[in-house]
This record gives C-alpha cells, sequence and structure tokens, in this order.
C-alpha cells in the first residue's frame, strides 16, 4: 500500500493495471500494477518519499530496451519520456540533459551548436536515462565518454550529484551506488563544424535504415557483441535468420534483431532469445549476453 501524506498532492498522472505493449517498442508485454508519469522533477521526488519502502520499481524511458513478461509486473512504473526532457547549456561546451529527453534530440541539438563527440546518440532509440544506465553506444561511440557528472534521485526522493568515478563503466555496463536513478547528466563536448557534424547523423540514421529493421517492432540489439567478435555475426554464421517461435522472429535484415511481425507475446521473444543463446553456444561455443532487460512474471 501507498501511504499519501496530507501535506502532499501528486500532481503527475497514476495509473493502474497498464498494458506495458503501449509503452515498449516491441509493441508487447504483460501489465503493471502501477504507471506513474509525474509532472516534473519536484513531483517525481514527493512520488517516492510516499512509497512503501520495499515497492518494487521499474523506471521506463521509450522502452526500448525492455520487456515485461506477460504475466506483469507486479510493482510500480515511473515514465519519465516527456518528463524529465529538459535540455540547458551551461556554458560553451556542456550541456545539461534531463534523463528523459531522447538520444536523437540530444545529438541533433549538440551538432546544430557546433559540438560534436556525441553524433552516435543519434542511432540509439531511447532516452538518456536509458542510455546512462546501460553505457548505450552505436557507430563506435559510448554514453559515458562524455559525461562530466550525473544526477540522481534516491528511492527516498533525494536529489545528489554524482562523477564517472562513483560507477564502474563497462562495455554495455553501469554499476553504481544500489537504489538510485538518473535524472540528468551533464556532456562535455568539443568543438566543430555544425555542418559536418549534421551531415554525420544523416549518414548514421541512412545507414541504420540499411542495414537494421527500423521499420518493424523490437528493442534495437538484442545481445551484446562478444569481445573481439560480433553477435549478428555469430547468429548469422549459425544459421538462425528467420528462425521464428510464435509472432516473434530473428530479423532477416540483422541478425541481432528479433522483431514482433504482428502477434508476438513476451513469451514468444523470451523464448527465441533463448534457443538463440542456446544454438550459438553449442555451435559456435560461445553464449551470447542480452542487452534487453527482461523483467516480471510468466503467464501461470
Amino acid at each position: 500500500m501507498m501511504a499519501a501524506r496530507q501535506t502532499i498532492r501528486w500532481r503527475g498522472e497514476l495509473r493502474y493495471d497498464e498494458p506495458m505493449a503501449e509503452h515498449s517498442s516491441w509493441r508487447t508485454g504483460g501489465r503493471v500494477r502501477r504507471f506513474y508519469r509525474p509532472a516534473d522533477l519536484d513531483d517525481l521526488c514527493a512520488f517516492l518519499r510516499d512509497l512503501e519502502p520495499q515497492e518494487p520499481l521499474l523506471w521506463l524511458g521509450l522502452g526500448s530496451n525492455l520487456l515485461v513478461r506477460d504475466g506483469g509486473f507486479d510493482g510500480t512504473v515511473i515514465a519519465t519520456l516527456g518528463v524529465l526532457n529538459r535540455l540547458e547549456w551551461l556554458d560553451e561546451r556542456t550541456l545539461r540533459a534531463g534523463s528523459g529527453a531522447t538520444c536523437s534530440k540530444v545529438a541533433r541539438l549538440t551538432a546544430q551548436a557546433g559540438l560534436v563527440g556525441v553524433e552516435f546518440l543519434a542511432g540509439i532509440p531511447g532516452t538518456l536515462g536509458g542510455a546512462l544506465a546501460m553505457n548505450a553506444g552505436a557507430f563506435g561511440g559510448e554514453t559515458w565518454r562524455h559525461v562530466l557528472s550525473v544526477e540522481t534521485v534516491t528511492r527516498s526522493g533525494r536529489l545528489q550529484t554524482r562523477l564517472p568515478s562513483d560507477y564502474r563503466i563497462g562495455y554495455r555496463s553501469v554499476q553504481g551506488p544500489s537504489d538510485e536513478w538518473f535524472v540528468a547528466a551533464c556532456l562535455g563536448l568539443e568543438p566543430g563544424d555544425a555542418q559536418a557534424a549534421q551531415s554525420r547523423i544523416r549518414a548514421l540514421l541512412a545507414r541504420r535504415g540499411e542495414t537494421q529493421p527500423t521499420r518493424e517492432p523490437s528493442c534495437g540489439s538484442t545481445f551484446r557483441n562478444p569481445p573481439g567478435d560480433y553477435a549478428a555475426r555469430l547468429i548469422e554464421a549459425t544459421g538462425l535468420k528467420g528462425l521464428s517461435v510464435g509472432g516473434a522472429c530473428v530479423s532477416e535484415k540483422h541478425a541481432n534483431f528479433i522483431i514482433n511481425t504482428g502477434a508476438a507475446t513476451a513469451s514468444d521473444i523470451e523464448s527465441l532469445i533463448v534457443q538463440v543463446q542456446e544454438q550459438v553456444e553449442q555451435t559456435q561455443g560461445i553464449r551470447l549476453e542480452t542487452e534487453v532487460r527482461i523483467v516480471g512474471d510468466r503467464t501461470t
């Protein structure tokens, strides 16, 4: 139960029994018990202060790296997209970006300003908060290479600032203090040519459209690249392009993408993920690790 304080009225939107198929780039997933979209950062802190200490929390941006099992999630989802999305220049080379800002918007804004280094963010279909949580990267770039500091919120609704040295940063991996979530980051950028930066973004997006199934529901890359190799190469070499379970299918265009062909359940997708892992391990001797986060209960 959530104990409301008499002195606080939440200003955000609280929904119950919310279907996650409406909030996932895979267009499938079970329901969550509560779904909260805060009005702003102060409202988010007030909401967190009123949560029971053991309430399961799930933070949601664009839902592009998340699979909620068909049995749903017995907890609270906090949606930051379109809320914690403020972008502001702190000086000529430093951008403060809210965690709910899309990666593509950050890339476009910095390129237009003639600052370079984060053009790769245009190829990441998610929010900055998600990119920070997993050190997202594309086309040779990685998020945390450009982070000067981050702002976080605790379960008790307390805000604080942290440095990259407070975290262990690796390939698609970020380990830091528990029960804290990113609400903003300060990005350090280098001056460059605005037209060249925008041209790089256009070329990156064109390449993405040519090589990835961007018009079909997916979570982006399903598996992490193992050291010295590529997940897509291993999956293709195993002959798994086109392999399907129910409505889930390994893309013919890019083997590291699992797409929803129209009626896939979360169980279909998870079963296909496991099959790919098992067959690649049997034939290639490598166990692929997922990039996607899988949460919730299986249907019983």
